[in-house]
């Protein structure tokens, strides 16, 4: 439920999505793309629950913005649009303040306002009766937790006191004992309810705890003793169990912060080891890990081999082996053997972190069921307020009919007329949904991808990386000059270990393995799409695809068809050339994952079409694709010519989707409706860029969100359903005369429960 509000002329109402890639044939290039979401603007809405929680451990001290600042600061009254509305109002008005950021499941209010204007914002804060709280150190105790507790037992006494009036009241004791009971009670537990009430009244709104309020003193006036004790009782009862509920929800993402450790034992400079707090351990530091021992940090293994579970952050099932030079993720599990690792990212910067970050920023963004939620609670409440305001005044007036008893049903209604149920509906499936796939290693950036992934109709996939493991290996080497063997790899091997493209790092691992000594290389250059330039000894060679020696004019036909039969055999050639002639071909090949043919099984099974969009030429596509059963080709793919595709795929309306390595093919993945960056772990650009980051390289997790994507597309229905379906039953039985306050309370409250319950049952898919 994250809503930003600009107030200030210069500060922006859309902020950037923005994502990185590099060429599709062989050699990064930088790119960047923007695509912006709308999040229309907020809603002034009711809602019912003042849980308290912790605060998340994303929420860091203020940063300067320009000549702005930004702060975040936590509200633990604020869980929904209710206290949203007042609090927009109030700050709204106040000129040193430029933009809000509401974050409600966290409760965190994110203000940017002029320098010297914090104290003046937090007075306005707690002048409509909230705490504002600057967050500190992570895990201290908050304050609202503790009055939680303390809630319970007046609760208590004002709930015997509520069953004694009602028991006098059968009992036909007097009427002043069942009054001095039930006012007794209301004062216990309904002091909190008519102060908030009263605040939201002078403030023009009209929330749960303003119509509970001229509820419960209705009844009181009509000397409906019993029943108006027992409306608050339940009223309070039932908030207080909701929001118990609704932390379920909220906090989901956050059991991951407790995969960490505290300590990690680190090695000290003379030497010896010792256990050090792991928010303190630097980059470079090397770390030790046991057997059976959490991992505190990310880091590359420089000593040992072991298995490590990292089902925590991929949702693995199988521990993966681990060596020297392989990485390790904080929150994973080293089950085996000992491990020594150097560190390579603080605690507040590890994969973990940024995934948990990640979520919290996700379940701040509307989805579009939500957006239409809102838009609806909005009409709603001042139209069921109507019908109660006519309920009490036109059968009195115009039909002779009771005053008290149309006033006894006005406010009935009044009760009914909260969307309580309705408005945390949404938001409360929606972050359940986040964090079920989080758990499962598939980090999605909001809820309106969770929502879009229902509708996907094709998938472009890219190919290296993603299809097949992106490591290939060199198979054949042809000479075609007389420079000789030796001279050509050299020459080719430097040029290759310049590039981090996987196909150059075969040419040039096989080298390695080979010991060939490479050429130094100067003015290296990477040519977008096609390959590198360098020079050696004074003269230019370029190492690249097909196309680059075709354009350069210096393809022969015997040189044509060497290469086509090489591509035929499913291999990616790679030509060696000066400016006057190519000088050797290299092929090498690349192995398909064995996911990839059940992923693409599992995506036609859904009905989702599947397309590859691959820099590689078509022969080598075509031989991956049949063996994974890709519906559609394209071979020879510029990144532009990747866009272009994705355009085509979508043509007709259809949802495109595309899988890619998160820092690759950026136009592609920015043009798709849904973007999956592949092997998203320990990749910061990734995860920071991408709309769906797979935690590792495993394919099956695209359709597993789509599942869970059509799930809870589902959940939102019935949810809505419900919240409105009760809400009619309840407005018909009390317009017929059948309705009661405390029936009113139980529909309210009660539907509440059931949607949020029903939301939660995401967690356990």
């Amino acid at each position: 439920m994250h809503d930003s509000t600009d107030i200030g002329p210069e500060s922006p109402q859309h902020i950037p999505h923005e994502k990185s890639g590099h060429d599709c044939c062989g050699l990064r290039a930088a790119s960047r793309v923007h695509r912006e979401h709308d999040d229309p603007g907020h809603a002034d809405l009711s809602c019912c629950t003042v849980a308290p929680a912790m605060a998340p451990a994303s929420v860091s001290g203020s940063q300067q913005t320009g000549r702005n600042i930004r702060t975040p600061i936590r509200i633990m009254q604020m869980d929904c649009p209710t206290e949203e509305t007042l609090i927009r109002k109030k700050l709204g008005a106040m000129k040193s303040v430029k933009s809000l950021e509401f974050n409600l499941m966290q409760r965190v209010l994110t203000v940017e306002h002029t320098p010297g204007s914090l104290d003046a914002i937090l007075d306005a804060i707690r002048s409509l009766g909230f705490t504002p709280d600057l967050p500190g150190p992570a895990g201290k105790p908050d304050a609202a937790a503790v009055e939680s507790e303390k809630a319970w037992r007046p609760l208590a006494l004002a709930g015997a006191a509520a069953v004694a009036s009602e028991a006098a009241s059968w009992s036909g004791a007097s009427a002043w004992l069942c009054a001095i009971l039930a006012i007794a009670a209301v004062l216990t537990c309904g002091m909190s309810t008519y102060k908030k009430g009263w605040v939201a009244l002078s403030n023009g709104n009209l929330n749960i705890n303003a119509l509970m309020s001229i509820a419960v003193t209705g009844a009181l006036v009509l000397q409906q003793w019993p029943e108006a004790a027992m409306v608050m009782v339940l009223f309070t009862v039932a908030e207080l169990i909701e929001a118990r509920a609704l932390d379920r929800a909220r906090h989901a993402i956050q059991g991951l912060m407790q995969l960490t450790p505290a300590k990690a034992t680190v090695r000290q400079a003379d030497g010896t080891w010792a256990d050090v707090d792991a928010k303190t351990v630097q980059i470079g530091a090397v770390v030790r890990i046991k057997p059976g021992e959490r991992i505190g940090l990310d880091g590359i293994v420089t000593s040992g081999r072991s298995a490590v579970n990292q089902a925590p952050i991929t949702g693995e099932s199988l521990p993966v082996d681990k060596t020297v030079g392989d990485t390790v993720f904080a929150g994973t599990i080293n089950e085996s053997g000992s491990l020594e690792f150097t560190v390579t990212t603080v605690a507040g910067n590890t994969a973990l972190a940024r995934i948990i970050h990640a979520v919290e920023q996700a379940q701040g963004a509307k989805a579009p069921t939500q957006r239409f939620v809102d838009r609806f609670a909005r009409v709603y409440t001042p139209a069921v307020f109507a019908i109660a305001l006519a309920a009490a005044l036109v059968p009195p007036l115009f039909l002779d009919a009771s005053w008290g008893e149309w006033i006894y049903k006005a406010l009935v209604l009044l009760v009914i007329a909260c969307p309580c149920a309705l408005v945390i509906s949404t938001p409360v499936t929606i972050v359940s949904g986040l964090a079920a796939a989080a758990r499962k290693g598939i980090l999605i950036k909001g809820g309106a991808y969770l929502e879009e992934g229902r509708k996907l109709a094709w998938l472009a996939l890219d190919k290296t990386g993603t299809i097949t493991h992106g490591k290939p290996v060199q198979t054949d080497y042809e000479e075609l000059s007389g420079l000789g063997h030796a001279r050509n790899r050299r020459i080719a091997a430097g040029l290759a270990a310049r590039s981090d493209h996987p196909v150059s790092q075969s040419i040039a691992r096989a080298a390695e393995n080979d010991r060939v000594k490479l050429f130094p290389i100067d003015e290296f250059e990477a040519i977008p799409g096609r390959g590198v330039r360098g020079v050696v000894e004074g003269r230019s060679y370029s190492l690249g695809n097909h196309r680059l020696a075709e354009e350069a004019g210096l393809c022969s036909p015997s040189i044509e068809q060497r290469i086509d039969a090489l591509e035929r055999e499913g291999k990616t050639v790679v030509t060696l050339s000066d400016d006057r002639e190519v000088l050797a071909l290299y092929a090498v090949a690349d192995t398909v994952k064995e996911t990839s043919r059940e992923a693409i099984g599992q995506l036609h099974g859904l009905g989702i079409r599947t397309a590859m969009l691959t820099g590689d030429n078509p022969h080598t596509a075509e031989t991956i694709a049949r063996k994974v059963g890709i519906d559609e080709v394209r071979g020879n793919q510029l990144p532009e010519d990747k866009f272009k595709a994705i355009e085509d795929l979508g043509a007709n309306g259809a949802v495109v989707g595309m899988a890619g390595d998160g820092i690759n093919d950026a136009p592609a993945l920015a043009r798709a409706n849904i973007g999956f960056a592949m092997g998203a772990m320990g990749t910061g650009t990734a995860i920071e860029t991408a709309d769906v980051a797979l935690m590792d390289d495993d394919l099956r997790k695209i359709p597993a969100f789509v599942r869970l994507s059509k799930a809870t597309h589902v959940i939102l229905v019935q949810n809505i359903a419900l919240a409105l379906g009760i809400k009619a039953i309840f407005l018909t039985l009390t317009l017929g005369g059948m309705g009661t306050m405390w029936m009113a309370v139980f529909a309210d409250v009660g539907a509440s429960l059931l949607v949020v319950g029903n939301g939660l049952r995401l967690l356990r898919k």
